[in-house]
This record gives C-alpha cells, sequence and structure tokens, in this order.
C-alpha cells in the first residue's frame, strides 16, 4: 500500500544527499538557532529539495520538518511526512561523517513507511509497514535486515554528543549484562545498526529529541523485529502537536531488553 510513497522517499533522500555532500566539502558557515541547535545551508537546502520534491508528488501531503516553519496545516492531512533533512547537524559540522538524512510517512499518527540516509557510507535504510526492513546500499539490490537474538552480552551504542549522566549510570547499572563499554554512533545510524543486528540497545533519557530525529528509526526497527518504546515501555504517537520527545526513548532488539531495569 505504502511502497510507492516509500520508492519517491528514497528518491527524494538521494537527492537531497547530493546537495549536502557537496556543502560538506566546503567551508560553511554555521548559525544557531533559538533552540541552541546549529544549522548549515546543507540542513536548508536539502529540506527544500526534500519538500519540493514529495510535495509535488503527493500534493494532498502535510509536512513537519525541522527547517520549516510549522503552519499547523498539517494536523488537516491524513498523511504526513516528517523530515529531518540533516540528522546529527553537529557531526555534519565536526566533519566526521555520521550523520542522516530521515524522512517518515505518518498516518493517522502512526509510521507507515520510513527511510533513513547515511550520505558519507552511500547507503539507505528503509521500511514499510508489514513488509520488513531493509538495506539498500547504492548500486545493488535491497537486503532485508533482522536484529539480532541476543539476551546477554549485549552490544551498546550510545549518542556522540548528547550522553546524559542518567544514561552513563543505566549502562553502569547493567554492566554485567552488557558487552564491553557503549560504543558513539552518530545520528540515527543507531537505529540502523540495532536493526541490522550490530548492536541490541541504546537509550536516550532526555527531552532533546523531536519527532523527526526517530519516525524513520521507529518503523525501520520494529519491521526488523526490534523496539522503540519509551522508558515506560509505551510506543510512540506522531503528528503531535508537541513534537519533543519529552520522555526520552529506548531501542533495542526485544521489548525484553528495552525493559531492563
Amino acid at each position: 500500500m505504502y511502497e510507492y510513497i516509500a520508492e519517491q522517499m528514497l528518491v527524494a533522500a538521494k537527492r537531497a544527499d547530493a546537495w549536502v555532500k557537496k556543502i560538506y566539502e566546503m567551508d560553511f558557515p554555521v548559525e544557531i538557532k533559538d533552540d541552541n541547535s546549529p544549522v548549515t545551508d546543507a540542513d536548508k537546502g536539502a529540506d527544500e529539495i526534500i519538500r519540493a520534491y514529495l510535495g509535488t508528488l503527493f500534493p494532498e501531503a502535510g509536512f513537519l520538518t525541522e527547517e520549516s516553519f510549522d503552519d499547523g496545516s498539517r494536523f488537516l492531512k491524513k498523511g504526513v511526512f516528517i523530515v529531518d533533512p540533516v540528522d546529527g547537524t553537529k557531526e555534519f559540522v565536526s566533519k566526521n561523517g555520521q550523520f542522516t538524512i530521515n524522512i517518515a510517512y505518518c498516518v493517522d499518527h502512526e509510521i507507515v513507511a520510513g527511510v533513513i540516509r547515511i550520505p558519507m557510507q552511500n547507503v539507505s535504510y528503509y521500511a514499510i509497514k508489514g513488509k520488513g526492513a531493509y538495506r539498500l546500499d547504492d548500486g545493488k539490490e535491497p537486503v532485508r535486515i533482522h536484529v539480532s537474538d541476543r539476551k546477554n552480552n549485549l552490544r551498546v551504542c550510545c549518542s556522540i554528543s548528547h550522553v546524559t549522566p542518567a544514561e552513563v549510570e543505566f549502562y553502569k547499572a547493567h554492566a554485567s549484562l552488557l558487552e564491553g563499554e557503549p560504543k558513539p554512533v552518530g545520528a540515527s545510524t543507531k537505529f540502523c545498526k540495532i536493526a541490522e543486528g550490530e548492536y541490541d540497545l541504546s537509550v536516550r533519557f532526555s527531552d532533546g529529541t523531536k519527532e523527526w530525529d526517530v519516525a524513520p528509526g521507529d518503523i525501520i526497527l520494529h519491521e526488523a523485529g526490534g523496539v522503540m518504546v519509551e522508558p515506560d515501555g509505551k510506543r510512540m504517537t506522531y503528528n503531535r502537536a508537541d513534537v519533543y520527545n519529552r520522555k526520552g526513548y529506548v531501542i533495542a532488539n526485544s521489548i525484553e531488553t528495552a525493559l531492563l531495569k
């Protein structure tokens, strides 16, 4: 049902990828927004590219994006694209390559298709509700992915730039179940790496993320057999009035792993 939309989201992500890489190779200015987060011409241009492409193909859809004014019209739409044109702008600015392009499609407050593009790895991850999750390397055929079945020796990844004291304490408290120290992984790449079984768990115990940071990763992880939940075990809803993920979230290979106490 949502295959065509997902196909076009992949195209939009690759179009934005070309612009983002162009800016990445330059000496670009960095602005600081009102929420104290950085923004560059890569964010702004990629946002315009994605909205123009998908908006032309799907004029009936609404948009919720990090770099566009939210006029509330999305609440009148059944389907809404949720977009972060550059997730991990701090990683983009530091030029460590660990940033992503995020596009999700939401229907009735549920994500039904999602794409995460990792420009510097030339790979996209995507999922469609009920159809599974896939890795798509440029020039190759898509490969279905699945989470690991580990219950012990859990491999953990964490944010590069945003680890909180509460998260550090959580990992320390469960050290006996973990394999080594948490590995820093940038932006939404964490969702992809858990979805394909490279890692098993990551937690975010802060209110600093928003819908566009997690929306495509949510469906990719769930379609790969994993989970994304709030710390109390609830699934997230999307296209909300308050776009902040106030409670934080846990992403894992299973609900048992996600609800470690």
